[in-house]
């Protein structure tokens, strides 16, 4: 295993997911449903299976993309985002 891959992977994921929308919608459904396994349980199984996806996707884009195009690609549709949100588009 390479595990400065692995470290890289996992210290930019826990800081992109502080206090974003997901930790948000945990502490919600947990504090209203007072079942906090479930809700952990629930979440977990989700971002699994969001990260298997995008995993794959990203897999399979970089036979055929340049990593720096997709890093570009992936900065623009974050800031495109970014400005719809602002404007109350989305």
């Amino acid at each position: 295993m390479e595990w400065k891959i692995f470290f890289a992977t996992f210290g930019a994921v826990f800081l992109a997911e502080l206090a974003d929308k997901t930790q948000l919608v945990g502490i919600g459904m947990s504090a209203k449903s007072g079942k906090p396994l479930i809700v952990w349980l629930g979440s977990v199984s989700a971002y699994i299976i969001i990260t298997a996806v995008s995993v794959i996707i990203g897999a399979a884009l970089g036979k055929y993309i340049k990593p720096e195009l997709m890093r570009y690609c992936g900065a623009t549709l974050f800031l495109i985002i970014s400005i719809l949100m602002f404007w109350g588009k989305i």
